[in-house]
This record gives structure tokens, C-alpha cells and sequence, in this order.
């Protein structure tokens, strides 16, 4: 921390998808930070813990480092520190995770944490020990409840994983507090799109370690350099073309530009159908006009704030 800090208030946390339980946390921590007129510090690790501890457990990812930044880029945060988790740091006990990290590093004077949270070794610093600590140091230890969904579901990245890989936009939606995502940098592809009427945005292979939605057409608004656009997006093989390798091409409506080297962001909207192969690309062009036409129509149910409409 710069010299002139004398104290903070910190959470801590992997903040994997930053979904809205994560938000409430860090809403609280901003809010707090300003009453006492000192820092807030987020801090969090690359990579996920568990890819170091257990990795046949390890999950994969809602937000990408660089996706996790982004989102937390908009919330108000003085800093975020990233701590390289290896197998030095997990060996930490809690009590020196606090005293090296939190409060020799960090410099902590209050700890805001969400109600399930465990760091250090075998992630025994709970709560309990946590407020022994604080007592014992001098640190203030605020415990934060749940967020539910609508439906009464408490917010979790695995719940919302587990909404992504069986297709449901919608409640992954209502966890995250935004549309679900995938970034990357343009490619320029096979170009094939232009032969038939439809250019399109190649980002290649997604992340390893990136949870993706089921292969599809899908509905999709693109972050681009020049802001947001509507598209559609095929998401897995190109079988017309027999190419079997998982890719993301996206095509825009209604826009046109070099987009090569620009990094963009894909927000899913709606899934549209499967993946299937045509007997011709004049067949493909046809059913592409009219996943346009569903697409545009998906595009016109969003809300302002990038939401679905009830």
C-alpha cells in the first residue's frame, strides 16, 4: 500500500463470476470504506485456489482474471490486489494469512467477509476465528448473510456454474445481476461469413479454464471499442464447413468496421437452437436469416441495464 495509508478495510475472497452475493459484500465494504474515510481492499487470487489444492476439483471459471477486473473495475473499490495463490500461500495457517498478508501487507483495520467464507489452510479461518483474531488484534470483523434470487435460491458460483452448463441463461442472469459473458481479442478467421451475407467477429477458441453455455446460435450483444452492438453468435463447430474445432464467431447487426485486434465482450442473451449442419451454404444463409430475426427480436426484450425483462 502507498506510505500515507494507515489502515484499510478488506474482504477477501476467489469473487469468481463477482455474482450479486459477491456485489452486496463489496457494496457494503465501499459504503463502509467512505463512513470511515479509509481504503477498501479487495483482495483475491490467480489462479483459483483449488487448481493448486485439489485440482481435479478445481471448477471452471465464470469471470476470467482479466473479466473479473473488468466487472470490478465498476464498483467503486480503491484497490484490488491479486495474490498469485501457490503452494507457499496455501500453506498458511488463518492467523498468518491475517498477520503477513492482511495486516503487515495490507495494513487492515476492519475484515468484511460473506457469511460461508474460510481462507488459510484447509480454509480454517471461519468466522469464529476470525472474531477471536480481530479481538485479540484489534481488527473489527463484519459477517455479511446471503443474497437470494427471486425464486428464494441463495446466489453461489457453483449454483450459477451449474445454470450455465445446463443452458439456463436466465437464472445464471438473476444470480450474476447481468448477463453472462465470454471476452476476447478478434482473430481474423476463414472469412467464410462474407461469403454468404453474414461477416463475422472470429475470437477463436475460448479460455481453457472458461465455462461456456451449451453449443448453439445464440442472441448475443457485443462490447465492442465503439460500444455495445446487437449480433448473433455460433458457439461450437462449423459443420457445413467441416470444421469440427469449438470456436466463437459472432455477427453484428446493423454496424461494420476492422475490429481486428480489438478486444470485445460477448453478453449471451437468448439461445436460438442447436448447432446442426446444412446440405449447402445457400440452406445456411437462409436459416441464418432467420435466426436474425429471432435475435433481433431476444435484443428488444433487454432492459436498460442490460437485463432480461420479467
Amino acid at each position: 500500500m502507498p506510505p500515507y495509508v494507515k489502515g484499510t478495510i478488506i474482504t477477501v475472497g476467489t469473487f469468481d463470476g463477482v455474482h450479486c452475493g459477491h456485489r452486496d459484500v463489496i457494496e457494503r465494504l465501499v459504503d463502509r470504506s467512505h463512513a470511515l474515510k479509509i481504503p477498501s481492499v479487495l483482495v483475491t487470487f490467480e489462479p483459483h485456489p483449488l487448481e493448486v489444492v485439489n485440482p481435479s476439483a478445481a471448477p471452471l471459471l465464470l469471470t476470467t482474471q482479466y473479466e473479473k477486473l473488468e466487472v470490478l473495475a465498476e464498483t467503486g473499490i480503491d484497490y484490488v490486489a491479486v495474490l498469485p495463490f501457490t503452494s507457499e500461500l496455501a500453506s498458511y495457517g488463518a492467523e498468518d494469512f491475517v498477520e503477513l498478508v492482511l495486516r503487515r501487507r495490507f495494513r487492515l483495520r476492519e475484515l468484511l467477509i460473506g457469511y460461508d467464507h474460510g481462507f488459510g489452510r484447509q480454509r480454517a479461518g471461519n468466522v469464529d476465528v476470525l472474531r477471536t483474531l480481530g479481538k485479540r488484534d484489534g481488527f473489527r470483523v463484519e459477517v455479511v448473510d446471503p443474497v437470494a434470487t427471486a425464486d428464494g435460491h441463495s446466489v453461489s458460483s457453483t449454483s450459477i456454474r451449474r445454470a450455465i452448463a445446463g443452458g439456463d441463461l436466465e437464472r445464471a442472469s438473476a444470480g450474476l445481476g447481468r448477463l453472462y459473458s465470454v471476452s476476447g481479442q478478434v482473430l481474423e478467421g476463414s472469412q467464410r461469413g462474407r461469403t454468404i451475407g453474414f461477416p463475422t467477429l472470429n475470437l477463436g477458441a475460448p479460455p481453457p479454464r472458461k465455462l461456456l453455455p451449451p453449443e448453439g446460435v445464440y442472441a448475443v450483444r457485443v462490447q465492442t471499442p465503439g460500444g455495445p452492438v446487437g449480433g448473433m453468435m455460433n458457439l461450437g463447430p462449423r459443420p457445413t464447413f467441416g470444421d469440427s474445432a469449438t470456436s466463437l464467431e459472432a455477427h453484428l447487426f446493423d454496424t461494420s468496421g476492422d475490429f481486428y485486434g480489438a478486444h470485445v465482450r460477448i453478453d449471451f442473451v437468448r439461445r436460438l437452437r442447436e448447432t446442426r449442419r446444412f446440405a449447402s451454404a445457400e440452406q445456411l444463409s437462409k436459416q441464418l436469416r432467420h435466426d436474425e430475426s429471432e435475435a433481433r427480436t431476444a435484443l428488444t426484450l433487454l432492459q436498460p441495464s442490460g437485463n432480461l425483462k420479467g
